[in-house]
């Protein structure tokens, strides 16, 4: 498996904790890529090529999406990501977007930033 992507999913999930987490974050939140769960480095690879295969498939112009539409974007990638791997996950795993705390909401749109920075990057 292909885990180039995933890493820097984790990674940017990382930052984005680090940056925007009230207090001291869970461990796990934090975790480096080599700590992370089988399922939860599984899910950072998925969530990474969707979000770039949807910035590819706009040419690039999903970078007009607001801040909040490229987190809700992160965010709904990754509960279809809990829902294949937990057949009868916690609610708080499925929340929808509006009941995400701010540090979230702010980290899944950091991730879609990066991602995007990163293709602009390898693109040009």
């Amino acid at each position: 498996m292909q885990t180039d992507g995933g890493k820097v999913f984790r990674e940017a999930w990382i930052a984005g904790v680090t940056k925007h987490y009230p207090g001291d974050p869970k461990p796990g939140y934090i975790a480096p890529w080599a700590d992370t769960p089988d399922w939860e480095r599984a899910a950072a690879t998925a969530v990474y090529d969707q979000v770039r295969a949807f910035i590819d498939a706009t040419a690039g112009n999903a970078a007009k999406l607001t801040r909040p539409q490229k987190g809700r974007f992160v965010a709904l990638c990754w509960i279809g990501q809990i829902h294949k791997h937990f057949s009868d996950p916690k609610p708080a795993y499925v929340a929808d977007w509006a009941d995400l705390p701010a540090w979230q909401q702010e980290t899944d749109a950091d991730i879609f930033e990066h991602i995007e920075f990163e293709r602009m990057e390898q693109h040009g």
